[in-house]
């Protein structure tokens, strides 16, 4: 199993289908797992899936519609029922706080584990540590909306033919890597830059510029297309992306592999949603996103 892969829970726009669940997604990201829009039915799809609830180290909402947040109370409960060993942050709009409150406390149970509640209030970053730092997007849709992205800090690539012509080997490739220097010998040496790996989830939204500042230079974008480009005027209205938007969008931004799901129930093709996608001039790797299916993130540039 990849160490960093997008695990997908359900992929329906409003109301699932048979073969659509309301939205929910989990990123594996080293051995922490982040799930997003948790929508009816994801503590099943999770079951399905093999997810499980010590899995979760993080939960982000980007906005309370009933297809990305009415799964909370289930999945709170199921975090506290499987008693999980270490805490567990959860990130959504603060204007929506009385709507989380009324989901994490619906019904009567056991709190055995501590939420840390980090409601998100405006741009900027959420958390930060070794293995990334998590920031949020204001979108545009009736209801306040943030669409969130992990970047994984720059390093060094260690270069094996470098390290042969320095003499270097066996324990001493990690003093030199913990050290950043032996007998003279810097890591800049024997290594290259080694860009971090980025991921974005942007959902519900019209193009604004959180959209292309959540995008930009991503290596795996997960992005609503709700509708096809021929019913733009309703992605308008109702404050949503068509699948020529957002590929245009991940286009723009230099997006490597680009992630298309939450599809209104009205369209019955999926393969249309990867034809308008290319139609708007999205080159990179695709995937349209279908219930339990994973995918793994690209390697690092």
């Amino acid at each position: 199993m990849s160490a960093r892969e997008f695990v997908v829970l359900g992929t329906a726009s409003q109301v699932p289908t048979r073969h659509r669940n309301h939205n929910g997604y989990l990123l594996r990201w080293d051995g922490e797992g982040i799930l997003f829009d948790p929508g009816e039915g994801t503590q099943r799809q999770m079951l399905r899936a093999g997810v499980a609830a010590h899995d979760i180290n993080r939960i982000c909402v980007t906005h309370f519609h009933g297809d990305h947040s009415l799964g909370l109370a289930g999945v709170i409960q199921r975090i506290n029922l499987d008693r999980v060993p270490h805490p567990v942050s959860a990130h959504f709009p603060a204007s929506g706080q009385r709507f989380f409150d009324r989901l994490r406390y619906a019904t009567a149970y056991r709190e055995t584990v501590v939420i840390d509640e980090a409601p998100v209030a405006a741009d900027g970053v959420l958390a930060a540590g070794p293995s990334y730092t998590l920031e949020a997007r204001r979108l545009s849709h009736p209801v306040e909306s943030f669409g969130y992205r992990l970047t994984e800090p720059d390093g060094r690539r260690i270069l094996p033919e470098l390290l042969a012509r320095y003499g270097i080997k066996g324990p001493d490739v990690g003093r030199i890597q913990r050290e950043g220097e032996l007998n003279g010998v810097t890591l800049d040496q024997v290594s290259e830059h080694r860009p971090g790996q980025s991921f974005a989830f942007v959902m519900d939204t019209r193009l604004c510029a959180g959209v292309a500042a959540l995008a930009e230079g991503c290596d795996m974008l997960v992005i609503e297309s709700t509708f096809l480009d021929e019913d733009e005027h309703l992605a308008v209205e109702h404050g949503h992306l068509t699948a020529g938007q957002a590929a245009r969008a991940a286009r723009d931004a230099g997006v490597r592999h680009l992630v298309l799901t939450h599809f209104s129930q009205r369209y019955t093709d999926p393969d249309e949603f990867e034809r308008q996608a290319r139609r708007a001039g999205f080159e990179g790797d695709l995937t349209i996103a279908a219930d339990l299916l994973r995918v793994p993130l690209p390697k690092r540039g």
